[in-house]
């Protein structure tokens, strides 16, 4: 392998003039779920076996280079993160890259508890949870496998007292399937301090079934929360946050929503999305990525791979969000094939 120190002279900016600071790395495609919304349990799944898997050394590497192209937040999704073995290994080599201000993991729980204090001792920051229900039979149906939600409220426990916190609960909110628990999920994780973003169900890949039906938008969301426990909206932290933040007037814990459907926010979009096989995507919505891992494997040194990412960036003009809301409009629904979910993370 030939590396050397990639330049840094400038940060690389779209053609929109976003730059990347944000980059989520898929670890593998793999899902002990089978989530509706994301990897419905009635199709068939073909995974890349473990030789085209990036591993953790290479994993460092693009992310060391990443992060001097601007990069300090990273977060490490899958499929399901926790099926890599010895994972906190990667978080390890990681935490220790310099620059990196945010180290954080998506997961859904169901093996946190096993890895809580593993992955806090390895330097993780933080972790998000994904809650779709608190209801046995719900939650075991929109998993599709049957898993208990118990046993992901015990990982989520473990993650609070490994101190991977603040930590925060994803909810993918899909109409006639889970929006009457809307008020019960943010008031549960309300009680532990946990910040809950809810999530309009999104045309992610292709297998969900998406419709726009099926969608309760934000506005419907807060509007129900603030009727039973009553908040005020928050600024964004930084532009390219995607929730909207509002915090409860009674104790000040943290609530949002992601409206990706209703009120699009791709203007200020700064990430990157890593697959596990070393596909460099420039959108949650992209249809095809750029093939980093044979870079990696041919013997291109950290410089050109640098100019590869680069130049990948430099191209980018991605808005789909914006662009799906205008075909709405017109009353025309997206049919272009979209990698899925599962393989570059959400």
């Amino acid at each position: 392998m030939t590396t050397s120190t990639p330049s840094s002279v400038s940060a690389p900016v779209d053609r929109l003039g976003r730059g990347v600071d944000d980059l989520r790395i898929s670890v593998i495609d793999r899902c002990n779920f089978r989530c509706t919304f994301c990897m419905p349990a009635d199709q068939k799944y073909t995974f890349l076996p473990k030789a085209e898997l990036l591993t953790f050394e290479e994993i460092e590497r693009l992310a060391r280079i990443f992060v001097e192209l601007g990069v300090h937040k990273l977060r490490l999704t899958g499929g399901e993160p926790l099926l890599r073995r010895d994972i906190e290994h990667l978080v390890e080599k990681l935490a220790r890259i310099d620059g990196v201000k945010d180290l954080a993991l998506t997961t859904n729980g169901f093996l946190l508890n096993d890895k809580a204090k593993a992955l806090s001792d390895a330097g993780l920051d933080r972790v998000t949870v994904s809650v779709e229900s608190l209801d046995a039979a719900t939650f075991g149906k929109i998993n599709g496998l049957g898993h208990s939600i118990d046993t992901v409220l015990e990982g989520i426990d473990a993650a609070a007292n490994a101190g991977l916190g603040p930590i925060k609960i994803n909810t993918v909110v899909m109409r006639g399937t889970n929006d009457d628990e809307v008020v019960d999920i943010a008031a549960y994780f309300k009680q532990r301090g946990h910040v809950v973003r809810f999530i309009e169900f999104m045309d992610v890949g292709t297998l969900n079934a998406w419709a726009p039906d099926d969608v309760l938008s934000a506005e419907e969301i807060l509007n129900r929360i603030g009727a039973a426990m009553p908040m005020e909206p928050l600024e964004r932290h930084r532009s390219s946050d995607v929730a909207l933040r509002y915090r409860y007037l009674d104790d000040g814990v943290e609530v949002g929503a992601i409206a990706s459907i209703t009120r699009p926010f791709c203007g200020a979009c700064s990430r990157a999305r890593l697959s596990s096989e070393g596909g460099l995507y420039s959108c949650l919505f992209a249809t095809t990525g750029t093939d980093l891992r044979s870079l990696l494997r041919s013997g291109q040194s950290d410089r050109e791979i640098e100019t590869a990412i680069r130049s990948v960036w430099s191209q980018r003009s991605d808005r789909y969000s914006e662009e799906r809301s205008q075909r709405f409009a017109l009353g025309v629904i997206d049919s272009e094939p979209k990698i899925e979910m599962f393989r570059i993370g959400g």
